[in-house]
């Protein structure tokens, strides 16, 4: 298998790209949640979030990467088999996904900047807060934020459901092909 796409098969690298922000994503809802249980006198209080938007800042410049990525080397064209229902579903749930990933990370940085303040990347580097004192920016993007989560978490576990839909219904090598194996 190569590193970059082929007609017919995904490379190593959008494998790689799209299963490590498959788990961010669930990882960071996982923290996301956990984090707004916690009360004030909690040692993760304060931890916590710093871990979330260093986390999401990092995944931005991974969806930027992908995104280039999908104009440097594009997805093996769709199954002879897929009937154009499926072909254009497929590419909105697509859309959709990246759409919602990407207002998720905006809104993130949104909250996180409200105040005026940078944010620290694990102390690597900082972020500039270019659109604080918007009023109820925080709370705002909170709500949104939270909706945008949900939207991803739903949507990516139906686009899970319909790879194995593929896999063991259509009995067709659409999920072998974004776990690596290549077609017959």
């Amino acid at each position: 298998m190569s590193f970059k796409n082929t007609a017919t098969h995904f490379g190593h690298i959008s494998i790689f790209i799209h299963w490590l922000v498959a788990l961010t994503v669930y990882g960071m809802f996982a923290l996301g949640l956990w984090m707004v249980t916690l009360s004030y006198y909690d040692t993760w209080y304060h931890r916590a979030p710093e871990i979330h938007k260093s986390i999401g800042s990092l995944l931005f410049i991974i969806m930027v990467i992908r995104v280039i990525w999908r104009f440097i080397s594009p997805p093996p064209k769709p199954l002879v088999n897929h009937r154009h229902f499926i072909r254009i579903s497929s590419q909105l749930m697509q859309f959709t996904l990246y759409l919602a990933l990407f207002g998720l990370l905006f809104t993130g940085y949104l909250i996180s900047t409200a105040e005026g303040q940078p944010v620290s990347i694990f102390g690597w580097f900082d972020i500039p807060a270019t659109l604080a004192g918007q009023g109820i920016q925080a709370d705002t993007a909170g709500v949104i934020h939270l909706y945008l989560a949900w939207i991803i978490v739903v949507l990516s576990l139906l686009h899970g459901l319909a790879a194995l839909k593929h896999h063991f219904i259509d009995r067709d090598i659409t999920l072998k092909r974004m776990l690596g194996y290549k077609p017959n």
